[in-house]
This record gives structure tokens, sequence and C-alpha cells, in this order.
């Protein structure tokens, strides 16, 4: 039984999908007496507003001697009342991406944007653009005006330097020593001698061997001062120890330091002296590298528009890679649109800084908090307009707040949130980034399936068994669950073997059901809010395909949504295919195209909305489950009342509450 389990671990439960309720059956209680006026009108305003009725409330009920369904609806109408529901529909979406969508920090910017603070990429984004994590570019030297300032004029080519090359992409205007690799030390000190105060005085007064000028390095103090230091391979480390051996050139002086011994194995064998000039990788122009060793820093620039989210706008101070807003490297034409973005020193962070983010992680949360927000607010108004409530999973309307606007019609948030906008950007409402509690209509394209293919929908569930899974606990109150007698064939039996899940014995008692109902995501990507437009993603890819058969499994990762390795004969016959319709049978096709609208319309046929709904009302209300003789009695009779009433929430509450169920004392 156990191994019958295991296999279901895509899914996390196991195997048979069964009719029998998740909520629980409680007991049956007998006839007891009704609640009086003073505390049905308590739990009515503690359930629909979460408040106790004011005094006036008590006085204006005691008067009139009951409370009529006008006063419910009375109720319905308050804003509190609203609020109280986008608390419910959060509980039942489970609407907190928090956990799904995490930031590796690699795109925060930091710094003040005031001159002699530019702002940056640090972390493990300045080891790819400068050389070392958490280096910032050089806050002394204006990009433009590179030449003005040379900080180590004895190791610096006699002529002008470049401050960009052929295309415009920065180059370096200064360097240091990386301390990871050497060990420097301050040459006007041990004596002291204030007349050192260049790597030539240096030199003259016999501080440093002439043979190791391009070692001296002028290194910036943190009260800006440029002091000279002598940095040598670091004897200290274990992997620089024996780099002992001096290279020269042909004026004598060491270029590089290398290894004595040549058969070692150690890493680094050889360290070069640094210079302006910029590594390729690969030997491809434009594919930038810092040589090892090398802290390679751009200048600063001033530009006129501050980031996004900045309260204020005007002039910032911002390092020049930063500062760039291309949509592709001008060498290799690879997208900046992309995580590469903060690796690659030809990109930067685009018009106001829209690929980068705050440094107190500020622009995360608000794009998680409104990514949360979003069901909730189309829940709402769905609710608030009487509509029919099942258009929570159809309608293909819903909203945006500032952070929300500004992800999807600025292209924010690249290489975090995977998000394909839900339609043309011309129909999306333009919000300020900073109005979070700014919520404005429109209609989404038409993919969109309600809050079913909501971001927060597909990054909270991320694969197609997940969303399957979710929609059945929470719209049809049904669980996947094993059969009690459940069992597997001797363990060399072929199916155990089998890759597609609905056939494999043990999983397809459960999978039988989820990989068809899966399909109706089949265009939403997994792991990610991507809609896979069948123009740009097509059924067959005849270039994966020509890949996948070369053994190419990347492709210039471009198929990543495509099948590019065969693991049995359907895959071997499937390569070149996108993944989603694999195992897929005529009917799952239909699933696919038809997507998640389709699902819902075929489950309103069978009347599980409606019941699973009422019991999650009921539940919501009266503080716990229906028991066996509740849904004898009420189930079906408020499900067709539901129905009849044009599925409308509001009406639905209002018949819960009004049972005599609800009024009871027990």
């Amino acid at each position: 039984m156990q191994s019958a389990r295991r296999c279901l671990a895509p899914l996390a439960v196991a195997a048979l999908l069964v009719a029998t309720p998740s909520l629980a059956d409680g007991p049956v209680c007998a006839p007891v007496s009704k609640v009086p006026l003073e505390r049905y009108l308590r739990q009515l305003t503690l359930d629909l507003l979460g408040r106790p009725p004011t005094y006036e409330e008590y006085r204006a009920a005691q008067a009139r001697g009951e409370v009529t369904v006008e006063d419910v609806r009375a109720l319905m109408e308050q804003e509190a009342f609203y609020e109280r529901l986008r608390d419910y529909h959060r509980a039942l979406l489970w609407s907190n991406v928090s956990g799904s969508i995490s930031n590796n920090r690699r795109s925060r910017l930091f710094g003040t944007g005031e001159s002699g603070s530019p702002l940056s990429l640090r972390g493990t984004a300045s080891n790819s653009l400068r050389g070392a994590n958490d280096q910032v570019c050089n806050a002394y030297i204006d990009q433009d005006a590179c030449n003005a300032w040379r900080e180590d004029p004895h190791a610096e080519p006699a002529g002008e330097k470049a401050c960009y090359d052929e295309r415009g992409v920065p180059l370096p205007v200064s360097w240091d020593y990386d301390t990871s690799y050497f060990r420097c030390e301050r040459l006007d000190q041990n004596p002291t001698n204030a007349t050192i105060t260049s790597c030539e005085e240096a030199e003259g007064q016999g501080r440093i061997d002439p043979k190791y000028r391009y070692f001296c390095d002028m290194r910036r103090r943190s009260d800006g001062s440029l002091v000279p230091y002598l940095c040598m391979p670091d004897p200290g480390r274990s992997t620089t120890v024996g780099l002992t051996k001096e290279e020269l050139d042909g004026s004598g002086r060491v270029v590089a330091f290398t290894r004595a011994d040549p058969n070692s194995t150690t890493s680094p064998m050889r360290l070069d002296r640094c210079t302006l000039e910029l590594e390729l990788k690969g030997g491809i122009r434009g594919s930038y590298d810092t040589p090892r060793g090398c802290i390679q820093r751009e200048g600063y620039v001033k530009r006129p528009a501050a980031p996004f989210w900045f309260a204020e706008g005007g002039e910032v101070a911002v390092c020049a890679i930063e500062a760039q807003t291309r949509a592709a490297n001008p060498w290799t034409l690879e997208s900046c649109e992309s995580a590469r973005f903060s690796g690659d020193r030809s990109c930067g962070c685009g018009e106001r800084m829209r690929r980068c983010e705050a440094s107190d992680g500020s622009t995360h949360s608000a794009r998680l908090r409104a990514i949360n927000d979003e069901p909730l607010w189309l829940a709402d108004s769905v609710v608030r307009r009487d509509e029919p409530y099942f258009n929570i999973l159809t309608t293909r309307r819903s909203s945006v707040n500032g952070p929300l606007s500004a992800l999807h019609r600025d292209a924010q948030g690249v290489g975090v949130f995977n998000i394909t906008p839900p339609a043309e950007l011309a129909v999306i409402p333009a919000v300020p980034f900073a109005e979070e509690e700014t919520w404005r209509d429109y209609v989404r394209g038409e993919e969109h399936s309600g809050v079913l293919t909501t971001p927060s929908y597909l990054f909270r569930f991320p694969t197609q068994r997940a969303r399957v899974n979710h929609f059945y606990e929470a719209f049809l109150c049904k669980t996947f669950a094993p059969p009690e007698d459940a069992s597997l064939p001797p363990a060399e039996d072929a199916c155990n073997r089998e890759n597609n899940l609905a056939k494999r014995c043990g999983c397809n008692y459960c999978h039988a059901t989820i990989e068809p109902v899966g399909a109706h995501w089949g265009r939403f990507a997994e792991r990610a809010a991507l809609f896979l437009d069948p123009e740009i993603f097509p059924r067959l890819d005849p270039k994966c395909r020509d890949c996948a058969l070369a053994g190419n499994t990347s492709c210039g990762g471009e198929c990543g949504q495509y099948i590019m390795k065969a693991y049995d004969g359907d895959g071997a016959g499937s390569l070149g295919m996108l993944t989603t319709y694999l195992y897929r049978t005529p009917d799952e096709e239909l699933n696919i195209e038809g997507g998640p609208s389709l699902l819902v319309q075929r489950m309103l046929q069978t009347g599980d909305l409606e019941r699973c709904t009422v019991r999650r009302v009921w539940q919501e209300f009266l503080g716990r489950p229906m028991s066996a003789e509740e849904q004898r009695l009420y189930l079906e009779p408020l499900a067709e009342g539901f129905a009849r009433d044009g599925h409308r929430f509001k009406a639905l509450i209002e018949s819960v509450v009004m049972t005599d169920a609800y009024r009871r004392i027990d």
C-alpha cells in the first residue's frame, strides 16, 4: 500500500477521486430553541460585518420586534460585508504567493541616487559586471568624461582611454586588485610617510621594486582619498600560495604570477596584472567578462528620470552599466528581457529602472500584495454587482492597482515574475505604481477564465495537477484519496514503469481523472503565469524537433516548453512537441484548447458547484460543517434555490442565515 501512495508524489495526494464530502458529517441535532432577537442580531453582524451591533441597531430591531430579510440585505450592502467576503475568498483560494515567488535580490538597486552614492546592482550581480561581489562603480568618475580623472596613471594607457565600446557599452574606467586573491599593503605606512601619495612616489622612494609597478594599486579609502598599495598574490591562501613564478614583459616589469609547479591542479594557475581591458567569454565580442583577481569599475552617469519607485522625480546618479535601457545585447542580440540582464554589462535596468527593484524589497512586496489581492477584487466585483457567482470562475474581467498595472504595462520584475500581460497593453489601465489602493477594471484576453487564470492562482498552484487538485477541493468539495482496496501488481510488472500516470498501475486510480482535467490549463505554463499563445508556441515546433533529433536539448534556450528528450516510445514520437500535449487523447487536446472555462461549463451541468458552495457558505457562517441530518434537510433545497436565484451569492448567504439551523441554540 505504501508503494501505491509513493507513485502519487507529483500530486502530493493519493489515488482515487471520491465523491465523499471533504467537510465531515457531524452529529444529528434534535430541535432546540431559537436564539433571542438580540443574540440573533449579534450573530448576524459579527458574521456579516465582523463587528457587534451598535446601540442604535439594537434599539431599531427591538422596536420592530424581529430581524427581517430587509435587515439582512441592508447589512450586506455595507462596505464591511465586502471586506468580509474578500477575506473569505482569500482563504478559499489560498491567495498568497509569497512562498511561490522568490526574489534572489540580484535585481535590487542600492545607493541613494545622490552624488557619491550612485544606484547600482550589488551582491552576486556585481560579480558578473565588475569582477567581485558587492562592488559598486566608481562614484568619482563621470563615465561620459572618463579621461578627466585617472586613478592609476602609472599603469593606464598613455593615450586616452575608451569610455564606451563601438556600440555604446560602458567600459571600465578604473580597477582594483581583488583581496580574495591578493594581499595589498599600504605603501605610505610602516613606516609612515605622508609624502607618498602615488605609486610613482612610492617607486621613487624605494618602497617598491620598479618591476612591480603594475601591481601598485591606487585604492580609495572611506574618506574618498586615494592611497597607494602594493598587491601581491596572497601567500596566506591555499589557492594563491603557489603563485610565485614571475612573468616579465619586454621592459622587465612583472605582468603575471604563475605557479612554480606546472603540474599543479590548484586553480588559478596564473594571475595577470589588472588593466582596463575586459576579457571576452569564448572569444565572442560583446560577451564581456572580468579577469580573475581584478575588480573593474565603470563610472557613473546622471539620468533625468528617477526610478519608478521614487516618491519624487528628478535627476539621479546611476552606475553607467545599470543606467542602460537596451532590449538586447547590441553585439550578440541576446535578450535583456530575462534574468540574464543582471549579468550582461550591455543591458542595464531599462527606462526608469523598470527591470530593477528598490533595495529594501518594497517593490517586490508591493507586487506580491497586488497579485494576492487581484482574485479577491475579481470576486468582489461579481458579488457586489449581484452577478451569477460562478462568474468568478469564468469572467474575463479583472482589475489592476498601481504595482500590478506597472508590472504588466512596463514589463517590470524581469527574471522574477514570469507573467504574460493578460491583455493588450493599451487595454490595461495605467495606474501609477504608488497607488496600491486604487483598483480599476478592464477585460482580459479570450484565454482567461476568472480567478483560475490569475497570476495568484497559477503561481500558488504551479503545476497542472496542483491546479486541478485545488479546483476540486475548493469548488467541488471533493478530494483525491485512495480506494480502500487499492493495490499494485508485482514490482516486475511493466505497468509499474509506465511514464503516463493516467495508465501507471496504482497511479491511474487518481490520474485517470487528474490528467484529462489538468489539460484545461495546458496553455498556461507550469511554475509561471505565462500564456503559451498558439501563434508563438505551436503544438509542434520544427526547430525544436530538429534540435532534439540532433541532441541539442537547449536549442539556444528557445525550447524550454517543448519535449526535447525521449524517455519512452511516445516521447520519441513527440520530440519538438509542446510538453502539455504528451500522452494526450483527442478529447484531452480539446480540453487544452477549451481552457479552464470549458471545465467550469461542464461542472455547472452536474450540480456539484452549487452543492459545494452551499456547504462552504454553511461552514463559514455556522462555524461547522453540515451534519448528516442538515444535509438531508437543507442541502438540496438551498442548492436548488441558489440555482433558481441565478447563482446570486448574497441571496445564498441570506437563505443560510435565515434558516432555523442558523438561529437555533446548540
